[in-house]
């Protein structure tokens, strides 16, 4: 697809396609494409840049000349309005946010009334409109058609109860210290207070937007604080949300880190305990440790492409129930539809009250493999730098180097101008020697 990633539309803003005129044409397209299967109503959501505004009265404006009307949720983590776009029975819902990027960056992503990402069919439908409005223009509906906006009270308090009730009602968090980093993102006045009113003394970082700080040093892609204030506050766990809050990664009471294939290990080999009989859905860049992690218990693996749509798909395939990625999008069907950085936090929270264990106890048992990604900005120039002859040439000797031992990943990211190399080898230095000798042929 031209435009569409695998995570949505996202790029720089103020630059095509996150123009104001784009935006618009994209909610025409999507409006026109949507109203055609019956949609009536599309829930919008964001998180905390301040193109927000921006982007979210452009899609307004495409609606609503489309005949759909708009319902508006504010400031809302991407799982929340997935949630509520099935609670507000509206049709579908939209997600304005570059999740993890920086605040000059900004996205769109569209759910289904069932809170899953469109299909592939929709979203190709989509962009056919979309093309034929770049081109032509526009054909806005009589006036008497046009579509309503709305704004939605008390989505954050509605959304907050969701994720309660996904904690166990026997237990409380009473008793655990919790550091919250909200990453000054969709979260900031949600994350905490789901903690707080389970029964955690929180205390909260990163919980104050300003249009431009989301993600800065801080949140799930920036640990540094996080670590510092569990330790400076000696609690028991911190934990990281990003920007829209659909990833989570986590701080045990030592200050290590501890990452989606370490928080899927913990709960696949719970659910196990507890009678689960289905398998783990990771990505390409799941470490190599949690595979072998999960053979020792003898738990099904099986890797999907990078993004959490692919890790849905291969859910949707086996009718396994549990999945995510290292970044820390965890996928729990039986709890959610999509990615949900509060309601998998719960789990491994509910396990330590359960357990009466900790983190770091909690994660034993998989050993992680040393793993090097290194990042490397490209100019796309029609010539795939991965199929050149001399890369070609240059894998099959790193390949060979590391055998049995190791692994390596070579991709270009969905959402970014950049191809990410990643090394696994028994021994750090080994693996850190290959991804630069790869790194070497790209730059």
């Amino acid at each position: 697809m031209q435009y569409f990633g695998t995570d949505g539309i996202r790029g720089f803003v103020g630059q095509f396609p996150m123009t104001p005129d784009f935006i618009m044409k994209l909610g025409w397209a999507a409006g026109k494409v949507l109203g055609a299967e019956g949609t009536q109503e599309i829930l919008i959501g964001k998180d905390t840049r301040a193109s927000g505004y921006m982007i979210e009265s452009a899609l307004e404006s495409g609606l609503s000349a489309a005949g759909v009307n708009i319902a508006l949720a504010g400031p809302l983590p991407t799982p929340a309005v997935a949630y509520l776009t099935s609670t507000f029975r509206a049709d579908a819902g939209v997600v304005i946010s570059a999740s993890h990027n920086p605040y000059y960056d900004n996205g769109i992503k569209f759910f289904s009334n069932e809170g899953s990402k469109l299909s592939d069919a929709q979203q190709q439908a989509i962009e056919k409109m979309l093309q034929h409005a770049l081109e032509h223009g526009i054909e806005c509906v009589a006036s008497e058609h046009l579509g309503k906006a709305r704004r939605i009270e008390d989505a954050a308090g509605r959304y907050i109860e969701y994720c309660k009730r996904s904690f166990p009602s026997h237990l409380q968090l009473t008793g655990l210290k919790i550091v919250v980093d909200s990453a000054n993102g969709a979260a900031y006045k949600i994350a905490a207070k789901v903690y707080r009113e389970l029964g955690a003394q929180v205390i909260s970082i990163h919980d104050q937007p300003n249009g431009i700080n989301i993600n800065a040093q801080c949140g799930a892609t920036s640990l540094s604080s996080l670590v510092e204030a569990v330790k400076n506050h000696q609690a028991d766990i911190g934990l990281a949300v990003d920007g829209d809050a659909d990833r989570i990664m986590l701080v045990d009471h030592t200050g290590a880190v501890v990452d989606g294939d370490e928080i899927l290990w913990i709960l696949a080999r719970d659910a196990q305990r507890k009678g689960y009989e289905g398998g783990v859905v990771g990505t390409l860049m799941a470490n190599f440790g949690l595979e072998l992690a999960l053979q020792s218990l003898k738990i099904p693996f099986v890797r999907a492409n990078v993004g959490d749509r692919y890790v849905m798909e291969q859910l949707s395939k086996t009718g396994w129930r549990i999945g995510g990625e290292g970044s820390g999008h965890i996928l729990l069907l039986d709890y959610a539809q999509t990615g949900d950085a509060i309601v998998a936090s719960l789990r491994v929270l509910a396990l330590m009250v359960e357990q009466q264990a900790s983190l770091a106890v909690l994660k034993q048992g998989m050993q992680k493999l040393p793993q090097v990604l290194i990042n490397v900005k490209y100019q796309d120039t029609g010539i795939n730098p991965l199929d050149t002859r001399p890369m070609r040439e240059r894998l099959v000797s790193i390949e060979n180097r590391l055998g049995q031992n190791g692994r390596v990943l070579l991709r270009k990211s969905g959402t970014e101008p950049l191809i990410r190399v990643m090394v696994e080898a028994t021994c750090r230095e080994t693996a850190q020697d290959c991804a630069e000798a790869l790194v070497e042929m790209l730059v």
